[in-house]
């Protein structure tokens, strides 16, 4: 998991797919990078735009367990996966990200 602020301002200058829940960025990481090269990290940001404090740690358990689910089968190879909350009328239907989820990590791995 990305915790340090130079790793999630590198993830910004890579590629992005935005849908209406989340944004997800992806950056391969240099070749002369500590972390091991097949690995895959990721990386949430929720920021207090979103709601109270209740609100956004739901959102980013729910963006764990996707993730979770979903980087070991699409996540791509030496790269970091930073998904970033955005604000909804109403909380969405797990299925339906998943779905998005899964789209944009197949639309940025074709990109990268």
């Amino acid at each position: 998991m990305i915790r340090k602020r130079p790793d999630f301002l590198a993830a910004n200058r890579g590629k992005r797919f935005v849908s209406p829940s989340f944004i997800l960025l992806a950056h391969k990481r240099r070749a002369e990078h500590p972390i091991n090269p097949d690995t895959a990290r990721f990386g949430i940001t929720v920021t207090k735009k979103i709601g109270n404090a209740v609100t956004r740690n739901r959102m980013k358990r729910r963006f764990r367990a996707l993730l979770a689910e979903l980087l070991p089968q699409y996540g791509i190879e030496g790269a970091d996966h930073i998904m970033i909350g955005r604000k909804e009328p109403k909380e969405r239907d797990f299925a339906v990200m998943k779905a998005e989820l899964e789209k944009a990590l197949k639309y940025l791995a074709k990109k990268l």
